[in-house]
């Protein structure tokens, strides 16, 4: 047999009142003193501190859902954040593939096939704002150049006269620096 715990309840008292209008037409309610109705501050203040921990509560859980729900965001992002990039890169591997299957001895369509997949991948870099940049007759820029030599040149001295590689930026940001030959200006 277990033992029950009695939990006094409080008392709760039948209230009688009545409610009318004025000659204003305003509610008027008799028979209700709110003064003969004790309130425990106890138990408000216990109900205040339940009302405010069911809220502190929710709020956490609501927190924790964001927060996880940020975080598989975040994962999904990194994730599959480059298949519009890899979508558009294969139509370049398509006509790389298109220029493998032609005949032997046709080197001219092979020559224009692969002009035609550098125009589509340079066209697609584009759309991804991914700038080429040509560095050949321009001033040496450390910022968007990497010198490999400097050579003399019938250019002024600081002047870029070849490139060996393109240097590329992504939304203005450099990712790649031009690997270029720069001029030591004319021979001595």
């Amino acid at each position: 047999m277990t033992a029950k715990k009695d939990k006094k309840e409080p008392e709760r008292q039948e209230l009688e009142y009545t409610i009318e209008l004025d000659e204003n037409g305003d509610e008027v309610v008799e028979g209700l003193d709110v003064a003969e109705q004790p309130v425990d501050p106890l138990e408000a203040a216990e109900a205040e501190v339940s009302e405010l921990k069911d809220k502190l509560l929710r709020m956490h859980a609501e927190m924790e859902n964001l927060r996880k729900r940020t975080q598989r965001e975040v994962a999904d992002a990194h994730k599959f954040g480059v298949e519009r990039f890899a979508t558009a890169l294969l139509d370049v591997v398509d006509n790389l593939e298109r220029a493998l299957e032609v005949e032997e001895g046709n080197e001219t369509a092979v020559r224009e096939g692969v002009q035609l997949t550098l125009n589509s991948w340079h066209e697609m870099m584009k759309n991804f704002e991914v700038e080429r940049i040509d560095a050949v007759g321009k001033d040496f820029d450390p910022h968007l150049h990497e010198a490999l030599t400097q050579m003399s040149s019938d250019e002024p001295e600081g002047t870029v006269v070849a490139q060996h590689v393109a240097g590329y930026t992504l939304h203005g940001r450099l990712i790649r620096p031009a690997k270029v030959l720069v001029s030591s200006g004319p021979a001595s």
